[in-house]
């Protein structure tokens, strides 16, 4: 049964020798969504926005290859990945032999897609790119664009999810906004080992207090989750107390074993942001 505690999270395994897609663990989305209140249609569109930064492989003449991977798994996809499974999965690269940077490209992609729907009629592909090293250097570091809520001087004593604190003025002229923190923090669903995040909120709406947003956020500080599921949270707690007619979060949690992943929600169309890491990433 794939759930989070049968997960290899926490667990100490070897590391596979030989590429193995059998690695890959796939979580069901559902069951954190009815949690939180998500119905089966959607309110949201989205991605999952992975970075690895540790991909290598094997050339035909066994010299090692490296690589940085963007990986975008689309939020209608039944599953998620668990993040361990993941690093282990790419890790079993490393001494296996590829034709070329394309193999390995097509292979990533064949596998997530496969991992991602995985038990439901439902098929989906996921967006793999690879970036050789020659390009590294045009990899950019960039912070949230938006205002800054940590500027203000804020007095916080809740540190589990209090969607309570959240409030808008509803009687007053509607405003656009997109409001950013660093101060987003959880810790890992089965480990409870801390996740780190800054997070962006835009919306269109009434506008909401920054004060409840900034404690609201904080609040996460001891919360138990998936960033998936965090970033899912915090819309519809958002979506359901404030009330916006536009509403898009993100967040962009720092690496772990390798990988980040930066989860994007949206009620409306619009593009994928960028996958520009920040400072801390």
């Amino acid at each position: 049964m794939t759930t989070p505690e049968n997960s290899l999270l926490g667990k100490a395994v070897p590391y596979a020798d030989q590429y193995d897609a059998s690695l890959l663990y796939p979580i069901a989305r559902i069951a954190k969504r009815e949690e939180i209140g998500v119905p089966a249609t959607l309110p949201f569109l989205g991605a999952d926005l992975w970075t690895a930064y540790e991909l290598s492989w094997l050339n035909a003449r066994g010299k090692p290859q490296v690589a940085l991977a963007h990986i975008t798994v689309p939020c209608e996809t039944p599953n998620i990945v668990e993040s361990k499974s993941f690093k282990l999965y790419l890790n079993s690269f490393n001494n296996t032999k590829f034709a070329d940077a394309a193999e390995v490209q097509a292979r990533i992609r064949t596998d997530i897609s496969e991992a991602v729907c995985r038990g439901s009629e439902a098929k989906g592909t996921v967006g793999v790119k690879l970036i050789a090293p020659e390009l590294f250097d045009r990899e950019p570091i960039h912070e949230l664009d938006g205002l800054n809520l940590d500027r203000l001087e804020v007095k916080c004593s809740q540190y589990t999810p209090a969607p309570e604190l959240l409030t808008a003025a509803f009687d007053e002229q509607p405003v656009s906004e997109v409001l950013t923190s660093n101060l987003l923090k959880s810790n890992c669903l089965v480990t409870g080992q801390p996740d780190w995040a800054s997070v962006q909120i835009s919306y269109s709406g009434p506008q909401i207090d920054q004060e409840g947003l900034l404690k609201y956020i904080v609040s996460f500080r001891n919360h138990n989750e998936f960033h998936e599921q965090c970033v899912e949270r915090i819309f519809m707690d958002v979506w359901t107390r404030c009330k916006p007619a536009k509403l898009t979060v993100y967040a962009r949690y720092t690496r772990r074993g390798g990988l980040d992943i930066n989860p994007w929600r949206t009620s409306h169309p619009q593009a994928l942001p960028a996958n520009v890491r920040t400072a801390r990433q």
